[in-house]
């Protein structure tokens, strides 16, 4: 039975995707043979960095690919866009070679084309969003002749990739703002405060004091297809505290925001409240402590633990 496992089924850095031409040398793995994929001890959520756990050098003359969790979004194909995150590591000197995951949840759009390093087009086509691939190879396979010396992969070392499959882009635009059957919010709600037409705050005048709970009124619901998990959203939204008398953050007077949702990747909350809803919907979020920043809150956007958190969001597109 194959050691390779998950443990995560329940539970930017910059790159160049040309073929590098910088010279590389046979720096490793001169010696014939090496252990195969199933030695390879991996664990973690989809979506976030892996920990990986070596047993002996791998032998990458022979490809293997295994999906080690499967996701039930669409198939990529040759010619998409997709969202993703990978983890590189040589399989000689049993070390991390590249991470492109970040604390804030970044994820990397690559369009799958002819261009693009061997690895992730052999990890991404013919895959499913919400994938988790993991890819055993030479490294001549994986980045050409030359391997990747900028990250220290000779051009004789073996390669394990393991790739996320975040989302996969449509060629739908998004929506400019909410679009669908307006609704009347729950009493509950705080009133949106707009300027010319853009949403500035929001008024807790009637708005009822903080339940303790994780709960959502909608103001439009959207006439578009439902949020997945594992899709990337572009919503515009704002947070405020309750009964603060300005925003903490927002996106209606900048750029939609873009991330994947329903992976842990946001606040409990989101995953929570914005996966099955409809694109073009605008909903009003109360979100505890517990489905937002948690006992510590977060300093930098003056949250307190104890605070109650209040968002507006428009959902503009997912794929």
């Amino acid at each position: 039975m194959s050691r390779v496992r998950s443990a995560a089924l329940s539970g930017v850095l910059a790159l160049t995707l040309l073929g590098l031409a910088a010279c590389g040398s046979a720096s490793s793995d001169d010696e014939a043979g090496g252990a195969p994929l199933s030695s390879v001890t991996i664990t973690g959520d989809q979506g976030k960095e892996p920990k990986v756990t070596f047993d002996g050098r791998l032998d990458g003359s022979q490809e293997e690919t295994e999906v080690l969790v499967e996701g039930d979004g669409e198939t990529v194909a040759d010619g998409d866009t997709v969202q993703a995150n990978w983890w590189i590591g040589n399989g000689f000197t049993e070390k991390e070679a590249q991470s492109t995951y970040t604390k804030g949840g970044a994820t990397q759009s690559v369009e799958i084309s002819d261009d693009i390093l061997p690895f992730l087009r052999e990890a991404t086509i013919g895959h499913k969003v919400g994938d988790r691939v993991v890819l055993l190879t030479s490294a001549e396979k994986a980045y050409g002749e030359t391997g990747n010396p900028t990250i220290g992969i000779g051009n004789k070392d073996s390669v394990l990739a393991i790739v996320d499959i975040m989302g996969r882009k449509d060629t739908v635009p998004p929506l400019d703002g909410p679009q669908g059957e307006e609704k009347k919010p729950a009493s509950w709600a705080p009133t949106l405060i707009e300027k010319d037409g853009v949403i500035t705050g929001l008024d807790f005048t009637n708005a009822h004091e903080p339940s303790g709970k994780l709960i959502a009124t909608t103001l439009v619901k959207g006439d578009g297809a439902k949020v997945k998990s594992g899709q990337t959203l572009k919503v515009n939204y704002l947070g405020q505290v309750y009964d603060a008398k300005a925003p903490f953050d927002e996106s209606y007077s900048k750029e939609p925001a873009e991330f994947p949702i329903g992976v842990g990747q946001v606040i409990t909350g989101w995953d929570e409240r914005l996966v099955g809803r409809t694109v073009g919907s605008r909903v009003i979020l109360e979100i505890p402590p517990a489905d937002g920043y948690g006992e510590k809150g977060n300093e930098s956007a003056g949250i307190k633990g104890t605070d109650t958190l209040f968002f507006v969001v428009d959902i503009l597109a997912a794929s």
